[in-house]
């Protein structure tokens, strides 16, 4: 079971390494199109939001809490809130809705 861990670690070096090189190989020209460039634009923003999506819901006691908190974070942030005012609210958010559902249940 000990040699396994090893192998695992290579497998994986191997597989980052290799996402890494290939598009350095094989795209020597920088890229003119306007969709491509656009696309790998906003992949770091969508790898992002997918991973934190789920723990948003998830990190709060009741899903609830989580869901209204985003909502919360989402208003405050089109309103134009700085990132400190964002991060407050959705915290009061979550604090305010597990105190009422707390007192619900």
């Amino acid at each position: 079971m000990d040699k396994n861990i090893y192998i695992y670690i290579l497998i994986m070096g191997a597989v980052s390494y290799l996402i890494r090189a290939i598009p350095m190989t094989l795209l020597r020209k920088p890229i003119k199109n306007r969709f491509v460039k656009s696309f790998l634009y906003y992949v770091p923003y969508v790898t992002l939001a997918v991973m934190t999506f789920p723990a948003i819901i998830n990190a709060t006691g009741t899903p609830i809490s989580g869901i209204l908190a985003l909502i919360v974070g989402i208003v405050t942030a089109a309103i134009g809130f700085n990132l400190i005012k964002v991060a407050v609210s959705c915290c009061v958010t979550v604090f305010i809705a597990e105190l009422i559902i707390t007192y619900l249940i």
